[in-house]
């Protein structure tokens, strides 16, 4: 189980003490930037969206009616700004539980001038749950997830069973779960769980290649130069 330090600095804005479930992430400490503070100042007001426990209106959150991509756990949202950029004409809700990285996205989000992404800074499961209807959303991301790479740390890996039913039910029928992994005995993982999950098909014989819209990060670009795997997998919703 998470370590819940008194620390207000290791834990997400929306901290319920009261929660024991175990999480796949943990919540450490990081110290904002001067920029990404005065990110969250000003343009948490705009782009925030506080989490409930009831159903989120995104028609309402956007301003506007439009596809909505669900992503969990941006890190410092580059590629996520990259992504929302490159597509105008859908909504993107992203979900981060760091400091830094919610204050580096709506940093971005100021520089880009980016309309169509969204930050909620709260576990992803409990979002899901309570926030998000059910065939709300267009598609999922969940890029580079932590691997939990010990074997007694595996049951915190976020592609599990139940997210993954839960996830589905969440998005509309043609819609899609996109996950990538740059380890490979997670990534068979992720091939097994999201395969035995009834209302999704593959939409690849296995892995998928990289689609267009996912750009490489520096780090990955640096692992592909040294040999080391990507693992891309699509599936969509039946």
């Amino acid at each position: 189980m998470t370590d819940h330090a008194s620390d207000d600095a290791k834990k997400p804005l929306f901290y319920d003490p009261t929660d024991h479930r175990i999480r796949s992430f943990v919540t450490r400490a990081g110290r904002l930037s001067t920029a990404q503070g005065r990110a969250i100042e000003e343009l948490g007001p705009k782009f925030f969206i506080p989490y409930e426990k009831s159903q989120l209106d995104i028609d309402q959150a956007f301003e506007r009616s439009a596809p909505t991509i669900f992503e969990i756990g941006f890190g410092m949202g580059e590629t996520t700004a990259k992504i929302a950029a490159g597509m105008p004409e859908k909504n993107f809700i992203g979900v981060e539980v760091h400091n830094p990285g919610v204050g580096s996205l709506l940093k971005q989000i100021g520089e880009q001038d980016l309309k169509n992404l969204r930050v909620i800074q709260h576990d992803a499961f409990e979002v899901l749950t309570n926030m998000i209807a059910p065939e709300a959303l267009a598609g999922v991301h969940v890029f580079f997830p932590d691997p939990w790479h010990k074997a007694r740390h595996n049951k915190r890996r976020l592609i599990q069973s139940p997210l993954v039913s839960l996830l589905s039910s969440r998005i509309k029928k043609g819609g899609y779960i996109h996950c990538a992994t740059d380890w490979q005995e997670y990534a068979e993982q992720m091939l097994e769980v999201l395969g035995a999950e009834s209302t999704l098909r593959n939409t690849a014989d296995g892995y998928a290649p990289r689609p267009d819209y996912r750009p490489v990060t520096k780090f990955e670009n640096r692992g592909l130069k040294l040999g080391h795997g990507v693992w891309d997998l699509v599936f969509e919703k039946i």
